[in-house]
Parts: structure tokens; sequence; C-alpha cells
């Protein structure tokens, strides 16, 4: 059952000697050549990525903050740390975005991209959209969301000229509201 899996997943870590036992029973419902991302708490306290509900594309990332300190978000931009790295499989990456409950207080958070050969600590940008309100960012929220993709890794190739289309070189609203 992935609810039982999930709570067993949780009284495992930091139990050497669980995790053992929790991998060799489910290591046989593992698809061996499945990719997966590989995550390193830099943090003790560090929470993991999660799905807030069954059918959420992203994974929900969590402020990672030393103690009872806070960030008060303002106009410039901020990094804000979530604790982890990633091991991401070569031909993915890893997609930052802004948890849209964030975006319609004010919040906003700039859209980044994790490589598959980065090892650093995953950081989220956020910054306020307008100056008359204030956020403050305590350990544990939720900050952005993860969501990752295959990569299509296709050759660009010059050429002189490109396929006309209907549309054209319109952009930017050419097509209607």
């Amino acid at each position: 059952m992935p609810g039982e899996s999930r709570a067993l997943s949780c009284l495992a870590i930091g139990d050497p000697y669980l995790q053992a036992r929790l991998r060799a029973t489910i290591e046989p419902f593992v698809k061996t050549d499945q990719p997966v991302i590989k995550i390193k708490k830099l943090q003790p306290h560090a929470l993991l990525p999660r799905r807030a509900t069954r059918g959420a594309t992203g994974l929900d990332l969590f402020a990672c903050l030393e103690g009872d300190r806070s960030i008060i978000l303002g106009r410039h931009p901020m990094l804000v740390r979530t604790g982890i790295a990633l091991e991401i499989p070569e031909g993915y990456d890893v997609q930052i975005r802004p948890r849209s409950g964030l975006s319609s207080k004010g919040v906003g958070v700039a859209l980044g991209t994790v490589d598959s050969d980065y090892r650093g600590e995953v950081l989220v940008t956020m910054y306020l959209l307008h100056t008359g309100a204030a956020l403050e960012v305590k350990h544990g929220d939720r900050i952005a969301q993860m969501v990752i993709s295959k990569i299509a890794d296709l050759p660009l190739v010059e050429v002189e000229a490109l396929t006309s289309t209907e549309r054209g070189s319109g952009g930017h609203g050419s097509t209607g509201r």
C-alpha cells in the first residue's frame, strides 16, 4: 500500500537497520531500470519535497531555516534555502515554479532549472510583487514547487528560412485574448 510505505520510510529515517529492512521490502516492487532522483539532506531539519495530493504534478519545496529564524520578503529578490540537494538522472531536469497560493498573495518566485549535473543546495528566489504587502517565511513553509521534466535532446540546425505558418511571427498577444 502506498500510504504504508510512506509511513514506513518516515519511521526508518535515521535508523540504518530499519532503512535496510525497508529497502529489502520495497526493492522487489520498484523497477530497477526506472530512473530515480536522489535527495540529500544538507541540514538534519530539512523537509523532503512531497506532493500535496495524488494528482499534483509539482512536489512542494519547504523553507529550511535555523531555529526560530524567519525571513521577511520584500521587493528585492531573496534566496531561501531548502536544505536539500538533488542528483537528477541524465536526460531529466527539475523546474522550480511558483505555488499558486503564494502568487495570489502577491509573492513571486523566480522560475529556475536544476540541471542533472548540479549538486549544490536547491535555493528558491522569492520576492514581493508590490510594496503594500509583507510576508514572513518560516522554517517548514511551502515556498515553491519542483516539477520533474524529461529533456527533449534535439539538435539545433541553422537554416536560411523557416517554414511559414498561418501565425507567422505574431507573438505577445497576437492570437487574441
